[in-house]
């Protein structure tokens, strides 16, 4: 199987660098996405452009895909199986949900000088950042690439219900599945409220394990697409 992997913000394809070799020994294309917009410095790249970049590595694999989102991306991948529902075989969502219809991307933290910067670790203090040690919180910091102002604003653009019958898998990594389903169920997520099958998984980690825990992770996805 293909799996598709696309990062949250600031995050480009060298977040997944640990998780690719497991998930290739396992058996499995491990195909990491770099957005537009993720040079240095940022371009002036927009929603529409990294949605298109996410559906070229779609039209590209031979056979079916799965569709990998982490954080914010869990709506690009959603994005994704919107405008190819019949080559998605499952979208996995990590540490993440996905906006609806009509909202905005990302505006989640302020912008600067036309981008988003990785705003420091103050806003992930507590379970989203207790696993991580320090070289990582440097390596993640250092790393981080501002999000184009365009892409953090874009709005979200869904049209085809067809998405609603791709399997979806939330792995749940700062949160439990069972806090996951309660959300889902209590309609904060009216997109996952509709889908007609969701996997909830467990994995014992931060908001980003495919630093913390990328075998572990690797191992998930794996068994995600035999479901």
């Amino acid at each position: 199987m293909d799996f598709l992997l696309i990062a949250g913000l600031w995050l480009d394809g060298s977040a997944w660098d640990s998780v690719v070799p497991p998930l290739r020994a396992l058996g499995h294309r491990a195909v990491p996405i770099w957005l537009p917009g993720q040079g240095a410095p940022p371009d002036g790249a927009t929603l529409a452009d990294q949605h298109a970049a996410v559906l070229a590595a779609i039209d590209a694999a031979s056979g079916s895909v799965v569709v990998v989102g982490h954080s914010a991306a869990c709506t690009l991948a959603w994005m994704a199986v919107d405008a190819r529902p019949d080559k998605v075989a499952r979208v996995v969502m990590i540490g993440g949900f996905t906006s609806a219809d009509g909202e905005t991307y990302a505006g989640f933290f302020e912008l600067t000088d036309g981008a988003m910067p990785f705003p420091g670790w103050g806003p992930f203090d507590g379970p989203d950042s207790a696993d991580l040690d320090e070289q990582q919180r440097r390596r993640i910091a250092g790393a981080a690439i501002p999000v184009p102002e365009a892409v953090a604003k874009g709005i979200v653009h869904l049209h085809d219900e067809r998405r609603f019958n791709v399997p979806v898998t939330l792995i749940c990594p700062e949160y439990s599945p069972a806090q996951a389903r309660e959300w889902v169920d209590g309609g904060q997520f009216p997109e996952l409220a509709k889908a007609r099958s969701i996997e909830y998984v467990d994995i014992e980690s931060g908001h980003w394990p495919m630093f913390t825990r990328p075998g572990e992770l690797a191992g998930l996805l794996a068994e995600a697409a035999h479901e």
